[in-house]
């Protein structure tokens, strides 16, 4: 009886060449699986997790478009090394010639299905863009909850005016409730995207732009800035928490009668350049404060009623 713990002579031993060709084997699965792994964790918290309406039609529109493109990405790969193998040099089966000749047929399949894939695709993307227009209300029979959005450096101000409260760098919004936001910049342009609601949009200093979203389950979304704005921008991130709307009012109420104002002077400060702020709530806001920063981005500080204890130094151009 053999002792498993040692190895015998007349133990069967692999050939050389298999035993090198396990570790190889057994890395190419570890590398397929660490693949696999990225993906699936890639389609948490993205675009391929949508948790209201409009990013699961954005979703549906990505993939028909993929799936249009497919149709000739695919036939012209299969194609490709269908050739390569056939017309390798050692084939003495394939034919060759040296002289150019036209041949109408390829030419209409070269170019007619690459034109009727690129007309399919416009057509998808063109009825889908004007559906999804972010101006566009989301029918629902919740009352829609308004809340203004001013992007700053380098942090998010989220204003709800019927309820009198701000908070910074934290959303919450109620399940199942249209949200109309409203959004600028007091600053550089940025752009303000919750990629599981959908919808990414650009805020612009003195404009105001419009877009329309609803959270159809209860979470934490992750959403940032996608555009380049100065120093602080990997830190200009924020959740959307969307709760129950009773939870949502208990929340309100708990604002209200927590933390500071936002008055001139909390606001002045606020527009100061500061990197990685931790959420913060405000239990009033100043009255039409949202129109007040969009006047004060397009006349300057000193001529607008908000803000103007701070104003950003201006930077010299050229000599």
């Amino acid at each position: 009886m053999h002792d498993w713990r040692y190895a015998t002579p007349d133990a069967p031993h692999a050939p050389a060449s298999q035993a090198r060709h396990v570790p190889r084997r057994s890395g190419l699965v570890r590398w397929l699986v660490v693949c696999a792994a990225v993906l699936v964790a890639s389609c948490q918290q993205g675009i391929l997790d949508p948790q209201g309406p409009i990013a699961s039609a954005q979703r549906l529109l990505l993939i028909n478009a993929t799936e249009i493109m497919l149709v000739v990405v695919v036939p012209v790969i299969l194609a490709t090394l269908g050739f390569a193998w056939w017309y390798r040099s050692s084939n003495a089966h394939a034919s060759r010639s040296w002289d150019q000749a036209f041949e109408g047929r390829i030419e209409f399949v070269t170019w007619s299905i690459p034109a009727l894939i690129v007309i399919l695709l416009g057509g998808v993307i063109w009825i889908g863009s004007h559906q999804l227009d972010p101006r566009a209300p989301i029918p629902a029979d919740a009352k829609p909850l308004r809340v203004d959005v001013v992007a700053l450096d380098w942090k998010w101000l989220f204003i709800y005016p019927d309820q009198g409260i701000a908070t910074v760098n934290q959303l919450v919004v109620p399940v199942g409730t249209p949200v109309e936001f409203r959004l600028t910049s007091a600053t550089v342009m940025n752009s303000f995207f919750v990629p599981q609601l959908g919808s990414q949009i650009y805020a612009m200093g003195g404009m105001t732009t419009h877009l329309n979203l609803l959270a159809a389950e209860t979470g934490e979304y992750p959403g940032f800035s996608a555009n380049f704005s100065g120093d602080g921008f990997s830190d200009m991130r924020f959740i959307a928490k969307a709760v129950p709307a009773g939870d949502f009012d208990g929340w309100v109420a708990q604002a209200r009668g927590t933390g500071p104002a936002l008055d001139d002077a909390a606001y002045a400060e606020l527009a100061k350049p500061s990197q990685a702020v931790p959420p913060t709530t405000y239990r009033s806001v100043e009255p039409k404060l949202f129109e007040h920063i969009i006047e004060q981005t397009v006349s300057g500080p000193e001529k607008a009623g908000v803000g103007a204890a701070w104003c950003p130094p201006a930077r010299q151009v050229g000599g």
